[in-house]
Parts: structure tokens; C-alpha cells; sequence
């Protein structure tokens, strides 16, 4: 990947733990190298990825561990919605 591409990447790593914590928290973010370092770690751990600049324009501006913000709910509840659905469609179907 070239470097105007790489400069302008960003990404964030959440975790939700329901019995632990209230909201999902944000475990790793980066912008640049470190962001595709964090996609490349999500993709080699089949973990789902999800794009929204929006979305992560505002997680940005959480700390890592610590939980989203409530005005952020709403958002995050979709993308793990999305993210459900996507498990459920990659699951083999057993009759």
C-alpha cells in the first residue's frame, strides 16, 4: 500500500465483555502504520471489519480502555448487529 493511502487509514479495536463492563471499550487505535497493523491483526484473527469514517472519526476521540461514550450506543449497537449477522451467515447450517 503507498504511502497517501496508508496516511490517511485509521482504525479502532473494541471489545465488549457484557459481564465485565456496560459498553464496549476501545482497545486499540491508530492512524497510519499502526492502523493497518490493526486491520492486519483483525484480518489474520478473522476478526469482522467494519467501515465507517464517521463512526471513526468520533471513536478517535475515546481513550483506549475506555468504554464508548453513550451518545455513541446507538452506533456501535448497529455495527455489532451488522457484525452478528455476518457470524450468523459464515456459521455452516446444521439440519
Amino acid at each position: 500500500m503507498d504511502k497517501e493511502n496508508i496516511s490517511g487509514k485509521q482504525a479502532i479495536a473494541l471489545s465488549y465483555d457484557e459481564e465485565k463492563f456496560t459498553a464496549p471499550k476501545v482497545v486499540a487505535k491508530g492512524k497510519g502504520y499502526v492502523a493497518e497493523n490493526i486491520i492486519q491483526a483483525a484480518k489474520q484473527n478473522a476478526v469482522p471489519i467494519y467501515q465507517n469514517k464517521t463512526l471513526s472519526a468520533m471513536l478517535m476521540a475515546v481513550d483506549l480502555d475506555r468504554e464508548i461514550p453513550p451518545e455513541l450506543y446507538k452506533a456501535i449497537a448497529e455495527v455489532l448487529a451488522y457484525v452478528y449477522r455476518m457470524d450468523q451467515k459464515a456459521k455452516p447450517k446444521l439440519f
